[in-house]
């Protein structure tokens, strides 16, 4: 998103080595469904100046580390491109300015340091954390759009939130834990255990004031399936790297607020959390 936003706007990508010194060295190479090459600063730190906009892609549990390292610095607004629910809340108890949510659909693989694949065109959604209309998130959409990323400025932000997180949480631990690609939760053997995973997260939204049918949630589900079929969710791809998963922010985020038993997800948490535990990510 950083190396998109930068083909209109003055961007400075924070990461970590080796990523970063190769973007510093050789730009960001952008391929795949997005074919570009770009040439942004890139650093290990915030800096310091005046910055318009934060665009938070962190994992979920990296938040509080960016809302510290953002805190002393001038920023106009913040938006959260990040899995899971919480996020905003989090950033927006440490940063005194305006911090939206906002979802994003565009498939994206780390090829090596320095090279983006877009494995898929996407949307992002963009608005006010707590819903309705919002100035700054008017803004925040036209500098993307300008930026030819296709994007929306919702005032229905927290039922596009929960479905995302009903989408994730049909996905992403079933297709790590059997290591399928997405497509075959589609109609496969494990479709029936994913499709419940976002039923019962449509109940849990519908529990916290949230508009969300169960319909809605499984049809999404399946076009989300349908037309990333061939990628690996993010969650396998942690799993399959050893690294530790967004298991607290998608799972744990329905099952803490669950008025009653979901225990699809309890299960589904339970096992992922058990891996990370065995492997000392946890």
């Amino acid at each position: 998103m950083g190396g998109l936003l930068a083909r209109r706007h003055d961007v400075v990508l924070v990461g970590r080595d080796p990523h970063v010194s190769a973007v510093e060295t050789d730009g960001l190479h952008v391929e795949g469904a997005v074919e570009t090459t770009v040439r942004p600063e890139a650093t290990t730190t915030v800096p310091g100046g005046r910055f318009d906009l934060a665009v938070v892609t962190v994992k979920a549990y990296d938040t509080d580390t960016a809302a510290t390292a953002l805190a002393d610095r001038s920023v106009g607004a913040v938006v959260s491109l990040q899995n899971g629910l919480g996020n905003e809340e989090r950033l927006a108890s440490t940063l005194t300015c305006p911090v939206l949510a906002g979802t994003c659909t565009y498939g994206a693989r780390l090829v090596e340091p320095g090279r983006v694949a877009c494995t898929g065109l996407g949307e992002v959604a963009l608005g006010a954390r707590g819903g309705g209309a919002s100035a700054t998130a008017d803004e925040v959409g036209a500098a993307f759009t300008a930026a030819g990323v296709e994007t929306t400025v919702a005032p229905d932000m927290p039922r596009r939130l929960w479905t995302k997180l009903a989408v994730n949480a049909g996905i992403n631990a079933v297709t790590a834990l059997a290591r399928v690609p997405n497509g075959a939760l589609v109609d496969g053997p494990a479709a029936g255990t994913a499709h419940t995973a976002a039923r019962e997260t449509a109940r849990v939204a519908r529990g916290a004031g949230v508009d969300l049918p169960d319909d809605r949630a499984t049809e999404r589900l399946v076009t989300v399936a349908e037309t990333t079929a061939t990628n690996v969710s993010s969650m396998r791809a942690d799993v399959e790297a050893g690294d530790r998963t967004e298991v607290d922010a998608i799972y744990g985020a329905v099952v803490d607020r669950a008025d009653g038993s979901v225990p699809v997800n309890e299960t589904l948490a339970a096992l992922v959390r058990a891996w990370e535990r065995e492997r000392g990510l946890r």
